[in-house]
């Protein structure tokens, strides 16, 4: 079976429920835990708590012993690429191998106003995040970097300790011009189950005009289940795998939504 992972509400829960969630999502034999990137509660009330990504998986990450831990995606947008490239390198030095960053080009205009933040438009976004994933990668194989790009510089910087192995970067593309992405310069590629179809050809096409081969680039899925109705993983993953996904993540699991997935993980014997 491939695997699953569990992308866990971040908005509208606390701290203690996420914890105990990824702790029990790994006794349960799912492959990972996901968090979303955000400041600011997308409804109406804007008190509603909201738990930010990388300070929930690295506690996550200490609480656990094998369960992945990733952004569901981080917003290229929210940090400088140097930065995060040194939190994840210090958080995969505390958990090698078991660290996953998902990273996009944002689309939460609103919240990146309300926190001050750069939006430019989505041409010059994608621009950010292939140079964001150069800086990265510079800076997890240690040092000493230079880089002069349009957005991020680099001069002489060392980076220590060194991610081994490096954190997956896992583009999420949504669209046409995220596929695309994805195929030019990302580990892996995440999308909607439901828009998987219409997007691989474009996926495939961008692979090849870059010379880089399908399996170069890992699919992770992501499946929204219908809430209530009746879970079973072992066929989910057959469904997906059959479509050519690599990986699935199932979305924004709620708190009411967890026992039933707990079971199903149990009925699946995954992990076993």
């Amino acid at each position: 079976m491939i695997p699953i992972g569990l992308n866990l509400a971040s908005i509208g829960v606390s701290s203690a429920w996420w914890l105990d969630a990824a702790r029990r999502a790994e006794q349960a034999g799912f492959a990972g835990v996901w968090c979303w990137d955000h400041f600011i509660s997308r409804g109406r009330d804007k008190a509603r708590p909201v738990l930010e990504c990388w300070t929930t998986l690295t506690a996550a990450a200490a609480g656990t012993r094998s369960i992945r831990v990733g952004s569901f995606v981080t917003n290229v947008n929210n940090r400088h690429p140097a930065v995060l490239a040194r939190m994840l390198a210090t958080l995969a030095d505390q958990a090698p191998g078991r660290v996953e960053l998902g990273l996009g080009v944002g689309g939460y205009e609103a919240e990146m106003a309300a926190y001050g933040v750069d939006f430019p438009g989505p041409a010059d976004r994608v621009e950010r995040l292939e140079e964001a994933v150069r800086v990265m990668r510079l800076l997890w194989a240690g040092g000493p970097a230079d880089f002069q790009g349009r957005h991020y510089r680099l001069s002489e910087a060392w980076a220590h300790p060194v991610p081994v192995p490096a954190p997956r970067i896992i583009v999420g593309g949504e669209k046409s011009a995220g596929a695309r992405l994805a195929a030019r310069v990302g580990d892996g590629w995440t999308t909607n189950a439901a828009d998987y179809d219409r997007l691989l050809p474009l996926h495939l096409e961008e692979l090849e005009r870059h010379g880089r081969r399908r399996e170069d680039v890992a699919h992770l899925l992501a499946v929204e289940l219908q809430r209530g109705a009746a879970i079973n993983l072992t066929d989910l993953a057959a469904e997906w795998q059959a479509h050519g996904a690599d990986e699935l993540i199932v979305s924004w699991v709620r708190p009411d939504d967890l026992p039933a997935l707990l079971q199903a993980a149990n009925e699946a014997a995954l992990g076993r």
